[in-house]
């Protein structure tokens, strides 16, 4: 719970919501990444959506 408490408060709200049980290392990764790069809040936040979506569809594709 306290890596989860380090994360900036819209990466926090991004993961409460999230479909996918995101883990908070994994989102900070991204989180960083993108900003290094020099992404917006918004663009990262985009960034993480398309990562779910893809993930998600992904999943959906392979057997059970």
């Amino acid at each position: 719970m306290r890596e989860f408490d380090r994360l900036p408060p819209c990466l926090r709200q991004w993961l409460t919501q999230a479909a996918l049980p995101w883990s908070p290392a994994s989102c900070r990764r991204i989180w960083r990444a993108a900003r290094a790069e020099g992404a917006s809040v918004a663009d990262v936040l985009a960034r993480l959506d398309r990562a779910e979506r893809k993930a998600m569809s992904k999943a959906r594709r392979e057997p059970v």
